[in-house]
């Protein structure tokens, strides 16, 4: 079976925007306990806003926070399935192995776009962060639930 640009980009989408609908439910728990800054994606997000759009510093807008993580989740949903074609894995036969690359994307997309960048935009750190490491580990959990559902859906969407 081949597999077209416009399918690949076209799932990538889809699959990327219910991953992190998915990740965004799993982070619930997090904020309830520790609130904005228990969320490393939402609280960046929040103060990116305040930056871009101007809203208050002093208003919680998950309008912004939740825009600006849907469309991360989005491109980086459009970049796994043209990753795996540029690596010549095939989406349809090897679910497997697709589904392990899918977690160690997530993993990836944790390393690269939230821990060098969070102490810049947020003032805290992501290692030693004043609420523990749990927050920390929420995060990654994070990630690694977008990668797997993001992973699944790439198969559901290419098969």
């Amino acid at each position: 079976m081949i597999v077209t640009l416009t399918e690949i980009i076209f799932s990538g989408l889809f699959s990327g925007i219910v991953a992190t609908a998915i990740m965004t439910v799993s982070e619930i728990p997090s904020w309830r306990k520790w609130g904005l800054l228990g969320v490393f994606e939402w609280h960046e997000n929040q103060l990116l806003s305040i930056r871009l759009f101007r809203i208050p510093r002093n208003k919680l807008n998950f309008k912004y926070i939740f825009f600006l993580h849907i469309v991360n989740g989005s491109l980086a949903g459009i970049a796994y399935p043209l990753i795996l074609s540029i690596l010549d894995i095939s989406i349809v036969s090897d679910y497997g192995y697709v589904l392990i690359l899918s977690l160690v994307y997530g993993f990836a997309l944790w390393m690269v776009t939230l821990v060098p960048i969070h102490k810049p935009i947020t003032g805290y750190p992501v290692w030693n962060h004043y609420l523990g490491h749990l927050p920390s580990i929420a995060s990654l959990m994070g990630h690694l639930i977008y990668g797997l559902v993001l992973g699944i859906m790439i198969i559901i969407m290419i098969k």
